[in-house]
């Protein structure tokens, strides 16, 4: 089983599906559990992108020129808690639109205190920045050039929901953005009701809802891939004939003129009804020497699977003489003691109990080489069987060439690696994610933000070391030709 770990530009359609799985499922699931999401992207974090706004939910959806992954900003992933924050969440919207020093002189706070409390509000989707200060000359107290100098109201209906908050939100009674609104309930009862649409305002069963989905819907993807693979398109399936399917190019057999579709009669002289027949026969001949094939050669290459009885008997005037030729060939085995041909074969459609059997053994593997990472003893050898940037540009390639089959394959594979590489218990990953939900639900402490910062900063480290060391192993397997795959 070869893991994938790394997107790449020859491999970015099966990537970007991945991706954006993986973070489609966080959005269905903070939708679905009440979170607000802000932006959802196809591509990194970028500048330049094209979007669009939802008029029920307020999404950003769009796609940016890194088409790396994808990314979903669910409101409230930063466990940061600010004293300040439902004093100035109050303030902001009973002026409508203030500037931050002015707030903090009102509220007196200093002003790094506002900007903090600001910055947490406008990840919850509950102010936006406001460019009405733009020409005010801003106070040395004022921490951030990049910071806004102002920031607005989010439009709220009657009951204090947003646009965010999709069919919660009246917009008959809505205000705009930056209209003054008072309250109907104290500071600290609005700050809840604004941190019970968040993240961390749901229960433990919520976030971890939230953070399995997108592993889950990385999973059931390569699942209805594998089942579309084998039950609708089809796969190649060697068939068990002694007829000859594709020759190998500049082989004894192209040399011989051996064609694709030739009925192979004997082999010198034994007869041979099968291409299990066939091989044994092979075996048995002198790989040093030639060895003579007595064919039939139809017309069509279909004809060479209607499984006629055919030899030497039939006259001039029979049908296997009329629809093709009888004739013998000699052929010499090459150093490798090979001919150059291979079996035939043919597209087979599974039905779809089956499909899923494979699509499920496929599962297990994939668990269980991601597994292993975890155990000293096999980590080294789950690594030398898996690839990076470099060795998925050069499969995508080889996929994309033998057909939509192959490719959607590859596809289901990277997602089966990357639902379960984000399960491993290491953060920045949603497997780290959910170990240290469980460890904050059990120790009943907040890990902060530092902390978290400083454990996924060891993390990138960790994978950072595991991509330089598989891209030096890609290219050398590409300098050798030793090859993808296991």
């Amino acid at each position: 089983m070869v893991l994938i770990w790394a997107p790449s530009f020859g491999a970015f359609f099966s990537c970007l599906h991945s991706c954006s799985s993986t973070n489609g499922g966080h959005f269905l699931a903070a939708r679905a559990c009440g979170v607000r999401v802000l932006e959802f992207f196809l591509g990194m974090p970028c500048r330049f992108n094209v979007h669009h706004v939802s008029k029920r939910i307020g999404t950003k959806f769009g796609v940016t020129p890194l088409l790396l992954g994808g990314y979903a900003e669910i409101c409230g992933m930063d466990p940061t808690e600010v004293d300040c924050a439902p004093q100035v969440l109050a303030a902001i919207h009973r002026h409508g639109t203030v500037r931050v020093d002015l707030l903090a002189q009102e509220l007196d706070l200093k002003v790094s205190d506002v900007e903090e409390a600001c910055s947490l509000l406008y990840g919850w989707g509950s102010i936006v920045p406001s460019d009405e200060a733009s020409d005010h000359d801003a106070d040395d107290e004022v921490s951030s050039r990049d910071f806004p100098l102002a920031f607005a109201a989010a439009a709220r209906d009657a009951q204090g929901n947003t646009i965010y908050d999709g069919r919660s939100f009246d917009r008959s009674s809505a205000t705009k953005v930056g209209e003054p609104w008072d309250p109907p309930m104290d500071d600290r009862a609005f700050f809840e009701l604004e941190r019970s649409h968040t993240y961390v305002g749901k229960g433990f069963w919520k976030r971890a809802f939230m953070l399995v989905a997108g592993i889950a819907v990385n999973i059931l993807t390569g699942f209805l891939l594998v089942i579309a693979v084998y039950s609708v398109l089809g796969v190649l399936m060697p068939i068990d004939a002694n007829v000859l399917g594709e020759i190998v190019a500049d082989s004894p057999a192209e040399a011989a003129g051996l064609k694709q579709g030739d009925c192979v009669i004997a082999v010198n002289g034994e007869r041979v009804d099968s291409w299990l027949e066939l091989l044994d026969a092979f075996d048995a001949a002198d790989h040093e020497g030639e060895v003579e094939l007595d064919l039939w050669r139809p017309n069509n290459v279909d004809m060479a699977f209607d499984h006629l009885p055919i030899d030497d008997s039939f006259d001039s005037g029979s049908w296997a003489h009329e629809n093709g030729t009888f004739l013998t060939v000699g052929v010499s085995f090459d150093d490798d003691g090979l001919l150059g041909i291979s079996a035939p074969t043919q597209v087979v459609r599974l039905n779809p109990l089956q499909s899923c059997q494979i699509a499920i053994d496929n599962i297990v593997a994939t668990a269980q080489s991601v597994g292993s990472l975890l155990n000293p003893r096999h980590t080294m050898e789950v690594l030398d069987n898996s690839t990076s940037v470099v060795g998925i540009s050069v499969m995508s390639a080889q996929a994309a060439a033998e057909g939509p089959a192959t490719f959607l394959n590859l596809a289901a594979l990277i997602s089966f690696s990357l639902g379960f590489m984000n399960l491993l218990p290491i953060p920045p990953l949603d497997g780290g994610r959910f170990v240290i939900e469980v460890f904050q639900k059990i120790s009943r402490k907040v890990v902060t933000m530092r902390a978290l910062n400083y454990l996924s900063a060891a993390g990138m480290i960790l994978f950072i070391g595991f991509f330089l060391f598989m891209a030096n192993q890609d290219i050398q397997r590409i300098i050798s030709g030793a090859g993808f795959g296991g």
